[in-house]
């Protein structure tokens, strides 16, 4: 018996801003701890039981997808590409057709969650729901404690505090799209409950094609799948769905409101993340993103104060929903911050800026074993990059030369050059440029691998 997971991970949450942005979602942040959400969930689905994880995100994500899989070990995660977002239930109903498998295997679908438990109490109770869903049932689970409204103690700093659920209860992120169930029993349900979507999933499976390890929907057919929820108007609607207890507290982590309640924290209700100190605060949570940003705070209470190296975030725990909308007006006024996210992830690797002047900017750039830049030129500016680790190749119109480390290079204005990582570990440089204009849009691109020209 072999359970075929399926994550939905194409989400783009504003609520956990600075650390999320739209450009680097709560799912691929590392909220708790050094590992993400998704790459927690991916450990969890793991092993003995579970096939490959179906990935389905956005076209944004595909490769911080595939990379953070990766990082934990798992090679044979299989993404699938949306080209917009339409809604969880064309999403698990187009990787259903994808997937190929028979009416009796058993899919496990889910969003992104963060479970307190470990992973072997999560896959028991998942394997403990088997005979049920063999038996045309659809297991729809749930944090049994929140269910019976019966308040949990959370030990930290040597007390027992109460574990409140927050903004809409833990139990409703979990029930909202974590089940099991057999693929024809799922297939049933959407010719039942929303028949229109099939023909355009099909379309859009039948027409997909892949692309880089990927696999890409076709844009027009998936667009024109409705947009429906398929915890709400599939599952919930579905007859013979049964709700099973999860066995433990979970949440998607919807708001600070939420990593405050899931954190230890001491006897005055404080918890501290990164390199804090608190002073006479209480009910509140102090965050550091940055290694080189000390957070001190005195006399706080019900404040989240989260510091990054671009955006500071000072909020009442009580005006956390009005944080969307804050961010829309600050995105009015065409601050990138309300966005992007300081690191820029790209699929050979990332950049970001550690200081921009009047006439030059210094990055620090890590291509990953095996990443290639684009082949490329620009009009305003001239580039001198300095290897730190690893080593370089480094092409500069018809010249290719390795650059090792603590070698540098110069690239002219006007130059068709590229960098790529041939060696087997990542490879760091930092990239001085100097010009009149550092925007991305000065980017002539000639060739690309990853289809970008």
């Amino acid at each position: 018996m072999t359970i075929q997971p399926v994550i939905l991970c194409g989400g783009k949450g504003s609520r956990l801003w600075p650390s999320s942005r739209k450009s680097f979602p709560k799912q691929f942040a590392p909220i708790f701890g050094e590992l993400t959400p998704y790459q927690e969930l991916l450990q969890r689905l793991s092993g003995e039981g579970f096939a490959a994880p179906i990935v389905a995100t956005h076209d944004d994500f595909r490769f911080m997808a595939t990379d953070q899989a990766q990082e934990v070990g798992i090679w044979d995660a299989n993404v699938l590409v949306e080209p917009e977002g339409r809604d969880t239930a064309a999403s698990v109903l187009a990787a259903l057709m994808k997937s190929g498998a028979g009416a009796e295997t058993l899919f496990l679908v889910t969003p992104v969650t963060h479970f307190e438990g470990s992973d072997e109490a999560f896959r028991q109770v998942i394997l403990s729901a088997v005979d049920r869903v063999r038996r045309g049932e659809i297991a729809l689970f749930s944090d049994a404690a929140a269910d019976a409204a019966a308040p949990r103690a959370r030990v930290a700093g040597g007390r027992a505090q109460n574990f409140a659920v927050v903004q809409g209860g833990a139990s409703d992120a979990c029930a909202a799209g974590m089940a099991l169930a057999r693929g024809g029993d799922l297939m049933r349900a959407y010719e039942r409950l929303a028949p229109d979507l099939v023909e355009p999933c099909r379309r859009a499976v039948e027409d997909g094609a892949p692309d880089l390890g990927f696999f890409r929907f076709e844009p027009e057919a998936f667009s024109g799948a409705r947009k429906l929820s398929f915890a709400h108007d599939i599952v919930g609607r579905a007859e013979r769905t049964v709700p099973l207890p999860l066995g433990g507290a979970c949440t998607d982590i919807a708001s600070w409101n939420a990593v405050w309640t899931l954190s230890d924290r001491d006897a005055d209700g404080v918890a501290t993340q990164g390199d804090v100190m608190a002073v006479n605060c209480s009910d509140s949570l102090l965050r550091s993103d940055e290694d080189t940003i000390q957070v001190l705070g005195v006399g706080l209470k019900n404040v989240v104060a989260v510091a990054m190296r671009d955006a500071v975030l000072i909020a009442d725990r009580s005006q956390l929903d009005a944080i969307p909308g804050a961010l829309a007006k600050l995105e009015a006024r065409g601050r990138k911050q309300a966005a992007e996210y300081p690191r820029y992830h790209r699929p050979w690797g990332w950049y970001e800026s550690l200081v921009t002047g009047a006439r030059f900017q210094v990055k620090r750039i890590m291509v990953k074993p095996g990443g290639v830049l684009s082949l490329q030129s620009h009009v305003h500016r001239s580039e001198h990059w300095i290897v730190v680790s690893g080593t370089a190749e480094v092409t500069i119109n018809e010249e290719v030369k390795l650059v090792p480390e603590n070698g540098s290079v110069y690239i002219p204005v006007g130059a068709v050059h590229r960098m790529a990582n041939p060696g087997k570990v990542p490879m760091f440089l930092i990239e001085v440029q100097t010009g009149s204009y550092f925007g991305e849009d000065d980017i002539r691109r000639y060739e690309d691998i990853y289809h970008r020209c």
